[in-house]
């Protein structure tokens, strides 16, 4: 049987030469603006981020922007563009994504039968839900798939 463990590590060889994309979380203090601060990089698997120890769970996906002098016409979009700003203002450079609000996965949890995040032990066989609503599907071939389009194998 083949583990969640044992896919994440090929995965992460299969990887080795793809650039990561940057890992963030919000700084808030009393004397500067709230900012988003880099933690880390991890490789964007679709629902997932692998870096070389963890396995997260996505959340938040933004590109480090100015956000200008615009006008808004609805509070979500200068929601958006503050976002963007807290990145810039965290050190990221403009136009750089930036994975923010992400949860760690507990890969051993899943190979004993449980689930975590998106992934779990369905009749056995490691499985990822790729979006909330839909089902799970085996994780093997999720990685395959998300990992070709990745590299550019798949195009």
């Amino acid at each position: 049987m083949t583990t969640t463990r044992t896919l994440i590590a090929d995965a992460r060889r299969i990887l080795s030469d793809v650039p990561q994309e940057a890992l963030g979380v919000d700084k808030i203090s009393r004397w500067r603006a709230p900012r988003i601060v880099r933690v880390g990089a991890a490789w964007h698997i679709g629902v997932l981020l692998i870096d070389e120890s963890r396995v997260l769970a996505t959340a938040e996906v933004l590109r480090a922007a100015d956000p200008g002098r615009r006008g808004y016409t609805a509070e979500s979009a200068r929601a958006r563009a503050e976002r963007r700003a807290q990145a810039l203002r965290g050190g990221f450079t403009a136009g750089e994504t930036v994975h923010v609000g992400w949860e760690e996965i507990d890969v051993d949890a899943v190979d004993r039968g449980s689930s975590s995040g998106p992934l779990a032990l369905i009749d056995g066989v490691p499985s990822v839900r790729w979006s909330s609503t839909g089902g799970y599907m085996p994780l093997e071939g999720y990685l395959r798939e998300r990992i070709a389009l990745l590299r550019g194998d798949g195009l």
